[in-house]
């Protein structure tokens, strides 16, 4: 079992940036493949982000993509995503999930998710 904790949310203005961190405890030794989700209120959950174990193999959604970097420190046990030119509709709560195996952008493929952390962007 892998326990993900999320933070680094908060307010911020339209075109600034943010950090966001997940720290993994528990079952941390064996390869697995990180994402970032975020949900909006209404909305469903969706894929903004993943890396796969080694850190070299990243995926985007389109709406992220050049603006967010996700990236992993396998040493900490730590997972980043780091966004840059913030939108209003990137405000969401934003989730760090883990699975065991290659790449998904579907939430249901991942079971272990944070407590979320939220995001607001202000015009």
């Amino acid at each position: 079992q892998v326990q993900l904790v999320e933070s680094g949310g908060g307010l911020v203005q339209a075109g600034g940036s943010l950090r966001l961190s997940c720290a993994a405890s528990g079952r941390t030794d064996s390869g697995y493949t990180m994402g970032w989700f975020r949900q909006a209120p209404g909305k469903e959950r969706e894929f903004v982000a993943g890396i796969g174990w080694s850190g070299y193999t990243t995926f985007y959604e389109d709406f992220v993509q050049g603006r967010f970097t996700i990236s992993r420190d396998n040493a900490k046990n730590m997972v980043y995503l780091q966004m840059n030119s913030l939108k209003p509709e990137d405000t969401a709560v934003y989730y760090c999930a883990a699975r065991f195996g290659s790449y998904s952008s579907r939430p249901t493929d991942f079971h272990a998710w944070g407590q979320g952390t939220q995001v607001t962007v202000s015009s």
